[in-house]
This record gives structure tokens, sequence and C-alpha cells, in this order.
């Protein structure tokens, strides 16, 4: 994340006009601008389509969180919606033309991540259970985005894996030998996935996240783009296909890394985990 305040406040000032004075106030002006900062994009913008706003560009300028932001966080209509961090977002992005909903999620986490760090800087202080003795202790991560990952030509080559201009991927399944295209998914496609599995729980239905994912991301089966065609690969798709597909597709999401290391107070246990996002994160406890 590279800092942009030595772009703010460099506006010309036209010496004849006359100074902006409060009420009460003779020859004080007053100028309020928001910082903002670039945060640099895991996916390099390569695996947008082209006419996106976010086609090519390695980065992407946010404004610091301000206290109208703080109204979005608290609003239970939108927190009851799930709608939130989505709306909190669309508002801090400087880029009005982007859709939050096509961000790839690697670039999303980046943006959540920035966005609370420039609100309430980088300490998250949580509560979260020890996977092994299973009390509840208080755990620090600190927030400043330390890596990202990404997969280069070389090493797509080096996991069977082929890139295409449009974005997408080619794998080769073991167990069956179809040629498999897959895409990156969105925050859209998460929220789709999310919502799916509520609407199954909630008619008590059995939940298929695993194929519900796998029918998000594949786009073709043999050059064979159709939906019946695709659904029916994916019914009949041995487990060994499965987790290769499942397994080679994080391998080229661009993300950020989300692993800190735990050490549990009580027990001394100690592992690497991933942040957690508790209802501590965007509402820090004093």
């Amino acid at each position: 994340m590279r800092n942009n305040e030595d772009r703010l406040g460099t506006k010309s000032i036209d010496s004849d006009a006359p100074p902006q004075t409060r009420e009460g106030q003779s020859g004080a002006s007053f100028s309020f601008s928001t910082p903002t900062e670039f945060v640099e994009l895991p996916s390099r913008g390569r695996y947008y389509p082209e006419g996106h706003p976010l086609f090519g560009k390695e980065e992407v300028e946010i404004r610091h969180m301000t206290a109208k932001d703080e109204d979005i966080l608290s609003s239970e209509t939108l927190i009851k919606k799930g709608l939130a961090i989505e709306r909190l977002l669309q508002n801090v992005i400087v880029d009005k033309s982007i859709n939050i909903k096509d961000l790839l999620i690697g670039d999303k986490n980046a943006i959540v991540m920035a966005t609370r760090v420039t609100g309430y800087g980088p300490e998250y202080r949580t509560k979260m259970l020890c996977p092994s003795c299973t009390k509840s202790v208080e755990q620090t991560f600190d927030l400043n985005i330390k890596s990202i990952y990404y997969a280069d030509e070389e090493d797509l080559h080096a996991e069977g894996i082929e890139s295409n201009s449009t974005g997408t991927f080619l794998l080769t399944t073991p167990a069956s030998g179809a040629q498999v295209e897959v895409r990156l998914m969105t925050g859209s496609d998460e929220d789709y996935l999310t919502q799916l599995a509520e609407n199954k729980r909630k008619k008590k239905l059995l939940e298929s996240t695993l194929t519900d994912q796998l029918r998000r991301m594949i786009v073709s089966v043999n050059g064979d783009n159709s939906n019946n065609i695709i659904s029916s690969f994916i019914d009949h798709l041995p487990a060994r296909d499965s987790r290769y597909l499942r397994t080679k597709y994080y391998k080229v999401v661009p993300n950020i890394s989300m692993a800190q290391e735990f050490s549990c107070a009580s027990c001394g246990h100690a592992q690497e985990l991933e942040v957690p996002f508790t209802v501590d994160f965007f509402w820090p406890r004093d």
C-alpha cells in the first residue's frame, strides 16, 4: 500500500481570489480534504476483461475512512442485509466506475484490509478459540499487508496450467482427461454462493458447497460452454478430479496473505492461522 499524502494539498491557489473565512474569523482560510492511499492489487489487473476500469491496473486509489463511513458500518439496515462492507468499499474507492461486485476476491480482500488500516490502524485485537485447548483467548494481529501472492507464467507452467488472454485458465483433469476452462471468482460469485447456501439451510436441503463453487468457476469443458454439459460434467466428476480442480484453482488465485502466527496464552499452543473477520474488525475495542 503506497501512501498518497504527497498528492494532497498541492492544488494551486489563485492569489487574486478572496480567502475563504469562517464566520467570526477574518483572514483564516480552511480547506478540508481526506487523504488517499494507493492499494496494490494482487491481480495486477491481469484478469479483468478489456474495458473494465481495472484492466491492466496494478493498484487502486482509496480514500481514508471518515466519520460518515462509520455511519455506514453502524447502519442496522445495511448490516441486516449484509451490505455494510460492500457500501463502505464503494464509498472509499476513488474511481466510481469500479463496481465492488466485479472485484476479484483477492483484490477485494486487499482493499478491505487497507480500508480498515486507514480507519483504525493496523492493530487488530480480537478474541478467538484456541484450536488446541478450545479456550477463548485474546489475540493481536498486524493488518499491514506483508505479502501478496500471484502465479506468473513460470508458476503456471510448472503446475500444468495454461492461461488465456481472456483471463481464464485451462487445466486437464487427471482421471477423466477433460480439458476444463476456469475463471477467477468475484465478489458477486462470493455473495451468490453465500446466499445459495443460506437458502438451502433455511429449506433444510442438502448443502452442495463444493459443486456449487465448481459451477461458478467452470467456463467450459472440452471447449463446450453450455450449462447442460458443464452441469453433467460436474455431477459425474470423479472426486480425484474435483480435488485437483480446487487445488489448482487456489494455486492461481491472486490474493493477500492472511496467515499469521497464533499463540495461546492459556496452553502455549502455537500455529499459523488465518486472520479472522470478527465484529472487532471494523469496530476495534479500546
